[in-house]
């Protein structure tokens, strides 16, 4: 067994890298991070250069892989490490470049690890593949490794490794067997039910209905609609976009059945919309973008739509991103999430460890506050 760094995903088929999967999580999909490299959107000019770590048998087959960049900032990773950079420049230190596991400008919990749970030595490669990652830290000189939204299950692995464990909260909705959107907002107290029905009113009374759209079913020409409200999103903020179109165009050719777009019109005018990607289980909220304030209209193209659509399909959970309280009220509740990382620097490590100890109990102090604001009647729901 041996591992290697490949500079491309294209280097490995796309049938041997999704056989490692042991769900259908979209974005470690071999097609979504193909998708990221072909259409510029990572590269070193991005800040997110392909260094992916792959394990392989002997007999050249693969056994497991970790989607791994070489960061030369720390935009698009959603786990803010910012004032550690900050640290390492006041001290004259480097902090970038870094080594990173993580699904570019996507913070959603799945695998990292990548290797088949059907395999005997499971656990044995999936040290393997930390080890090499460590391994490439230390001969590279950077300053730190991190693993960003793995599983919860591979947390035990990476603190065994030595990684300091990292815990943040999102807001996450949980499908109890729903029939329909109704039969949902009868779990709310009556106040938090009358606040959501207003809210979805007055989308209609705006004129703006929704339709929903795949993957397959989206042409050129609704990209050419959708792109502007998307990177407007972005641009009121200062920032570039992330994606391109030719991304998005491609995932809708090699992965049609992942992508979910919600369109909001008033007559044939495109208002609002959300670009979202789902696995057999969970619907993934990413992007939206709108071309007037509406009141509600992000509420609705969001949240409602997206919840809408996972009791229609029978999903169990929809993650509509990340931050924003404001989801709590409209049946979203605080949900865990991890990140792990290693520090070269042992004075470095040392610190961070204490900070993020002291970190994880904010964090378990307000998830328990946050409970108590749900809008169910009963807790549990």
């Amino acid at each position: 067994m041996q591992t290697r760094v490949i500079e491309s995903i294209a280097d490995i088929d796309p049938v041997h890298w999704n056989g490692l999967l042991n769900d259908a999580n979209p974005f470690v999909r071999h097609e979504f991070l193909a998708a990221l490299e072909a259409t510029g959107c990572v590269g070193a000019k991005k800040g997110w250069l392909p260094r992916h770590l792959v394990c392989e048998l002997d007999d050249g087959e693969l056994a497991g892989a970790l989607p791994l960049y070489l960061k030369s900032n720390s935009y698009g990773e959603f786990v803010f490490d910012f004032s550690w950079a900050n640290a390492y420049h006041q001290a004259g230190l480097n902090y970038y470049p870094k080594l990173t596991s993580a699904v570019p400008f996507s913070p959603v919990t799945g695998p990292r690890l990548l290797v088949s749970n059907t395999r005997e030595d499971c656990s044995t490669i999936q040290m393997a593949l930390v080890q090499a990652a460590l391994s490439l830290t230390r001969s590279a000189e950077l300053s730190s490794f991190h693993m960003l939204f793995p599983d919860r299950g591979q947390i035990t692995l990476l603190e065994k490794a030595g990684l300091l464990i990292r815990k943040d909260c999102q807001f996450h909705w949980h499908n109890k067997n729903y029939g329909s959107f109704d039969d949902f907002l009868e779990s709310f107290t009556a106040v938090k039910r009358k606040k959501t029905r207003r809210e979805r009113r007055r989308i209609k009374e705006s004129g703006i209905h929704f339709i929903t759209r795949r993957g397959s079913d989206l042409a050129d020409a609704d990209w050419e609609q959708i792109m502007p409200l998307y990177a407007g999103t972005f641009l009121r903020r200062g920032n570039e976009p992330y994606l391109n179109r030719d991304f998005f165009r491609q995932i809708c050719v090699s992965m049609p059945e992942n992508i979910v777009v919600f369109m909001g019109y008033r007559d044939d005018e495109l208002i609002a919309v959300a670009i979202c990607l789902q696995s057999d289980t969970t619907l993934y909220g990413r992007y939206w973008g709108a071309a007037e304030y509406v009141d509600s209209l992000h509420f609705e193209t969001c949240y409602y739509q997206g919840i809408d659509y996972c009791i229609d399909q029978g999903l169990q959970s929809f993650e509509p991103g990340t931050q924003g309280e404001h989801k709590i009220s409209r049946g979203f509740v605080p949900t865990e999430t991890w990140s792990a990382h290693w520090l070269s620097r042992p004075d470095f490590a040392a610190a961070i460890d204490d900070y993020l100890s002291r970190e994880r109990e904010h964090i378990d102090r307000y998830i328990d506050e946050l409970g108590n604001h749900v809008p169910y009647r009963n807790s549990s729901s």
